[in-house]
């Protein structure tokens, strides 16, 4: 098989939504009907000791949620399909931030009762900055839920989309009868029984004949006829085209829990999902096509397998491919590496591949040559963008609890802020170290890796600073202005893991102040500058 059909082959994807309404689910689901599992694991029970696939952390199991992004890669109708499983919890948002940098469409999940919520709202909006292709998926529909004319309208409204159903609910919570596929012009019949893998399907043209009846009950025949002339009259036919611009959202309705609706979702999602996309770098427009590799790291994971203290670098292959044991070009560092075993993923699972093309996401074992945002090329100088940094909101002093294990803890939290979830600084003045995150839950999930996969106990203290900001050292070390504002303000001067100049300011006022008494001086919110 050639290049190009290789790539019209792949459909890689991310998918988004508020905590708990269904996203690992869902995944779990897909990989079902893909034939990658043979039996979805409950998230939230704790009684199977099953867990989800998507989640194989630790502390994801214990805590029914997922913390970092995982990805799945399966078989599907002659399509290879990746799966980018994100964090719903905005603790955790800049990872899937990151991840959508790395995704040609999204699935958007909603939860039936609750409708959209505020952080299904900022990822549809970095979707839509980037014209991301999107289908909504409403999900849990066997529970009592808002009217799929409410949600649809919610969902046009609160998130700026413009909607085109392509399947219907018959009836919603206790009244469930099951979904009029527009796509397929299909009845399916919902039992309820969540061990059937695939429920029973009729196909039914023509909606107005009377034998809808007798395989639904006369009033939710009756029912969905008045919502399919609505949704005819109403919603604009799918266009393809206008999806793939980001224009136009088709929406399907289903129960992940239940197998119900997933089918039907996969089945028109490999039809008019698209191939791996065009990039831009800071140089050009990478095309997928090209016969030559780039390609740019989304994520660092530490420790995907505890005994082997591994460090893995996630990488989408924009272009051309990837090749075992051949050596590409690092543009930041400027050298050339090999790398004997690269890995393809099944979330934890991990086994080498010889050759991978555009679209795909490969494992690189990485010993502390990558940065997130470093681009790889066959030679070429390329800087792919748009990969964003976040500055901390949370600051907190780190004390090592355990002084007989600090080089545990030293190696610890070197790695761990590798993967770009916190910042470490370290204050100039007195050499304490100071860990900034934008969200507080990130504190307990690096408690717990510390002690869980290095042996490292630590403790923290609270540090009341507003926001870091990195300063931009003049042309001029010894400018009069800069040296006065090293002196003044040294108790919160600090340098991150690259040795560069934080400012670590302890309100707005501040901020502004150093603006107009040192006018020269420019200051920086992300170290990306």
């Amino acid at each position: 098989m050639n290049l190009e059909q290789e790539i019209q082959k792949r459909r890689t994807f991310g998918i988004i939504s508020h905590p708990d309404a269904g996203k690992t689910t869902l995944t779990e689901k897909l990989l079902l009907f893909g034939g990658a599992i043979q039996e979805a694991g409950a998230v939230k029970s704790n009684k199977i000791k099953k867990g989800a696939t998507s989640d194989f952390m630790e502390i994801e199991r214990q805590r029914g949620i997922s913390v970092a992004t995982s990805v799945l890669a399966f078989n599907y109708k002659q399509h290879k399909i990746n799966i980018l499983d994100t964090p719903g919890h905005k603790d955790f948002a800049e990872d899937t931030f990151r991840t959508l940098t790395a995704v040609d469409s999204v699935i958007v999940v909603i939860d039936v009762a609750k409708g959209v919520e505020e952080q299904t709202e900022k990822l549809v909006e970095v979707c839509r900055m980037r014209n991301i292709p999107m289908i909504v998926f409403i999900n849990k529909l066997d529970r009592e839920g808002k009217d799929a004319f409410d949600l649809l309208d919610e969902v046009e409204q609160k998130l700026g989309l413009k909607v085109s159903p392509l399947s219907f609910p018959i009836g919603i919570g206790y009244d469930f009868k099951g979904i009029y596929n527009i796509w397929e012009k299909n009845i399916n019949l919902f039992s309820g029984d969540s061990r059937k893998n695939i429920e029973e399907t009729i196909s039914f043209d023509d909606i107005s004949s009377p034998e809808l009846e007798k395989i639904i009950s006369q009033q939710s025949a009756a029912n969905l006829r008045n919502d399919l002339e609505l949704v005819y009259e109403v919603y604009p036919k799918f266009d393809r085209e206008a999806y793939l611009r980001g224009e136009q959202q088709p929406v399907f309705f289903g129960s992940a829990l239940n197998n119900f609706g997933v089918r039907e979702l996969l089945d028109c999602f490999v039809e008019i999902a698209p191939s791996p996309r065009p990039k831009m770098s800071e140089e050009r427009l990478v095309l997928p096509n090209e016969p030559t590799f780039s390609g740019f790291v989304f994520k660092i994971h530490a420790n995907m397998d505890p005994n082997h203290r591994d460090r893995l670098a996630f990488v989408k292959i924009v272009s051309g491919t990837f090749e075992r044991n051949k050596p590409y070009l690092h543009t930041r560092l400027g050298k050339k590496l090999k790398f004997s075993s690269p890995n393809a993923f099944f979330a934890e699972k991990k086994e080498v591949v010889d050759i991978s093309y555009a679209g795909d996401i490969v494992g690189l074992h990485d010993t502390g040559n990558f940065k997130i945002g470093d681009t790889l090329t066959e030679g070429e100088v390329l800087h792919f963008k748009g990969i964003p940094s976040f500055s901390p909101e949370h600051f907190r002093y780190i004390n090592n609890a355990d002084p007989l294990k600090s080089k545990q803890l030293e190696k610890g939290i070197d790695q761990l802020m590798d993967e770009g979830v916190a910042q470490l600084f370290k204050l100039d003045f007195n050499g304490r170290k100071v860990i900034g995150t934008v969200g507080a839950l990130q504190y307990e999930v690096i408690q717990y890796r510390l002690e869980h996969e290095y042996g490292a106990k630590c403790s923290y203290e609270n540090f009341p600073i507003y926001k870091a900001c990195w300063v931009e050292a003049p042309a001029n070390p010894k400018d009069p202005q800069y040296l006065d504002f090293l002196r003044v303000k040294q108790k919160f001067l600090a340098r991150d893991k690259q040795n560069q100049l934080v400012f670590l300011a302890d309100s707005a006022f501040s901020i502004e102040m150093v603006k107009q008494k040192y006018p020269t001086l420019k200051l920086h919110f992300t170290s990306e500058f």
